[in-house]
């Protein structure tokens, strides 16, 4: 095998060290992604943000008073 050859494969394998370096610190940040999340304060998801909301507390209000409709 010739020096060519040798370093030609030493590099290759040096830039997929790199690549998959970079790769194992971007899924490690976006494991922490979530913790980060857990610590704020919790807030109403899906329906229960929207049915906290005061116009759909009127709205609700005002279907009560006119009878469901």
């Amino acid at each position: 095998m010739d020096a060519d050859a040798r370093r030609g494969r030493a590099r290759d394998f040096l830039l997929g060290g790199l690549v998959g370096a970079s790769a194992a610190v971007a899924a490690a940040r976006r494991r922490r992604a979530p913790r980060r999340r857990q610590q704020r304060p919790e807030e109403p998801a899906d329906l229960a943000a929207f049915e906290s909301a005061p116009c759909f507390q009127e709205l609700a209000a005002q279907r009560a008073r006119d009878g469901g409709r």
